[in-house]
């Protein structure tokens, strides 16, 4: 017998895209559908976008950390710039769930190509 797949309503669909955009937490889901090579072309895309942003803010929110332990004078410089750095990951974040929401186009320029790029 068939089992009935959940996501197979477009709306329920589109509610588990909005998933992969939730900052930090999303970064899971949208890594196991990369992983399992499942889903959709819009679920694979918007999943390489996901991992790519996500990894782009951890890996650039530990340099400025260590940047900030290792030098005393450039510290507080280097703090305020990871503070942008995060607040700017959770709005583009924020921006690409509206963008999901309106139905159009969740392309970033340099981070779509380097997502791209992922298996």
């Amino acid at each position: 017998m068939h089992t009935p797949d959940p996501f197979e309503n477009e709306n329920a669909r589109h509610l588990q895209l909005f998933l992969y955009l939730v900052p930090i937490v999303g970064f899971f889901p949208a890594l196991w559908t990369l992983y399992r090579r499942g889903g959709t072309r819009q679920e694979k895309n918007l999943s390489r976008l996901a991992v790519t942003l996500a990894l782009g803010w951890l890996l650039g929110y530990f340099l400025l950390g260590a940047g900030a332990e290792v030098s005393e004078s450039l510290s507080l410089p280097l703090l305020v710039t990871s503070s942008l750095l995060t607040s700017g990951y959770f709005l583009v974040n924020l921006w690409l769930m509206v963008r999901l929401w309106q139905r159009k186009s969740l392309r970033l320029p340099i981070a779509s190509k380097l997502g791209d790029r992922l298996p």
